[in-house]
């Protein structure tokens, strides 16, 4: 990490302010080279018009320069001495950054044109572009964020709601690493009394009994199950719950889903047939992020469009997370609603009996006696009557009926569930070991194999490749 790497650090297009960071030991002297603080303008410095005309770059820096305060100046090139732009430039020294080396960054005009000449200009003065992700992973490697924490700076700038964001800023306070450390510990205390038990066979110690090692193992099991539980809701919180409103056609789909969005977004018609494609929005519902999909009806049609858009229904059907299914409570069940009922089987489903503003006639019980995992709500769409109710069940859906506390941690990330899960099977086989009463050898090999899978998660025990493929998803100037 010799080198000394530079990227725009914000998004690319038009802003009020763009970026440019620089990390790495000739950071200072890069800044030296290509900015002239104004302190005072004279008579002298400038035309006619008001404007600074600067006359030389690189004027004793260090006393111009004061680490962790903001400068004002011009950005100049030093090959034609003209100025690119007016701009406020911080120096951090290090250690204490985020990358813990000198970092400059400079704030120019968010302008394409202006970030693209500076960072050209401090690329030929003496920086390297840097790769996706490689301050942050700079952070890593110099020890300032362990990699559980670095993959959590992705997981915030993605963050598609308020909870997503939350649970991404307790991971990267921490809050998953101590409790994986705490693990870890767990497992090194049983591996140094195994360790001790068969090298010092002779010595005056506390003999290590296999009922020790299951009370032990499994408490440490059960640990590692309870983040695991935790994975589907963490998915969701960060990917967001795949909601299929489904039904047949002209039954309140449209409305359900203008209700929800708080807009009207589908086409509403007494026309039966109307969505004849499936809709998707992006959504909020309880901090809980929601991909809305309203499918067309469900249906026998000689229509070739809409036979497209009950296939894509039944496509987004099978990929739900949670069904919707709307029936009119008005009317008795037809052969389409059998058709559908039947289609969903034992799914998880929240059942919408809408129209109840009208007589009903459909029969409740048939339902809930065909559908054994449906939850019944009683609506009438267009009255918003109902859609409350709606929101409390998918929040108590998603979060398992359990009250949510601000300091829970949800395991969000692919990798962590699949480390976590690798961890407790090694656990799983040298339980199964213990009740065999095997030799301890064979014991001490799978509680390692668990207590090496946990500190891959925090990057203590991982391979440079698995390194390389955390930060490839990071974003440029991250």
């Amino acid at each position: 990490m010799d080198e000394t790497i530079a990227a725009v650090a914000t998004a690319y297009g038009e802003g009020g302010i763009g970026i440019i960071r620089i990390s790495g030991e000739k950071s200072l002297e890069i800044l030296d080279k290509v900015f002239l603080p104004i302190k005072k303008k004279s008579k002298k410095q400038n035309n006619k018009e008001g404007i600074f005309l600067p006359e030389s770059v690189g004027m004793a820096i260090g006393e111009s320069i004061v680490n962790r305060r903001l400068t004002y100046g011009n950005i100049i090139d030093p090959l034609t001495n003209q100025m690119i732009d007016e701009v406020l430039t911080v120096y951090m020294k290090a250690p204490y950054t985020y990358t813990t080396e000198d970092i400059v960054e400079i704030y120019c005009h968010g302008s394409i044109v202006s970030l693209r000449k500076i960072l050209e200009l401090v690329l030929r003065i003496g920086a390297r572009l840097a790769e996706p992700g490689e301050f942050t992973k700079r952070a890593f490697l110099n020890g300032r964020l362990d990699l559980s924490q670095a993959e959590a700076v992705i997981d915030l700038i993605k963050a598609k709601s308020d909870k997503c964001f939350d649970v991404a800023l307790g991971q990267l306070d921490g809050s998953l690493t101590k409790e994986i450390t705490t693990i870890r510990n767990n497992l090194m205390d049983v591996l140094v009394n195994i360790t001790v038990n068969l090298d010092y066979p002779d010595e005056d110690i506390e003999i290590i009994t296999y009922e020790n090692l299951i009370n032990n193992l499994s408490q440490i099991n059960d640990m590692i199950g309870k983040l695991i539980a935790t994975a589907d809701t963490g998915r969701i919180i960060k990917e967001g719950l795949q909601v299929a409103i489904i039904g047949k056609p002209n039954v309140g789909k449209s409305s359900l889903m203008n209700a929800l969005l708080k807009e009207s977004r589908a086409i509403v018609t007494e026309i039966p047939g109307t969505t004849r494609d499936t809709i998707v929005e992006d959504m909020t519902i309880r901090a809980i992020p929601v991909k809305l999909i309203d499918t067309a009806g469900i249906r026998e049609t000689e229509d070739i469009v809409e036979k497209i858009g009950i296939e894509k229904s039944k496509e987004s059907f099978n990929h739900a997370d949670l069904i919707i299914l709307i029936l009119d409570g008005s009317k008795p069940l037809s052969e389409e609603d059998d058709h559908i009922i039947d289609i969903i089987g034992k799914r998880k489903v929240l059942v919408l009996i809408n129209k109840i503003d009208v007589a009903q006639v459909i029969d409740e019980e048939d339902i809930q006696r065909r559908l054994a995992n449906a939850i019944i709500i009683k609506t009438a769409i267009k009255e918003d009557i109902g859609i409350k109710e709606i929101e409390d069940e998918i929040e108590s859906l998603v979060y398992n009926g359990e009250v949510k506390q601000s300091g829970n941690i949800f395991i969000t990330n692919v990798r962590h569930k699949n480390l976590l899960t690798s961890a407790k099977s090694a656990i799983d086989d040298a339980i199964e070991m213990v009740d065999r009463r095997e030799a301890l050898e064979f014991i001490e090999i799978d509680v390692k194999r668990s207590w090496e899978f946990l500190g891959e998660i925090i990057g203590e025990t991982v391979s440079e490749s698995i390194i390389d493929e955390v930060f490839a998803r990071f974003c440029l100037g991250k």
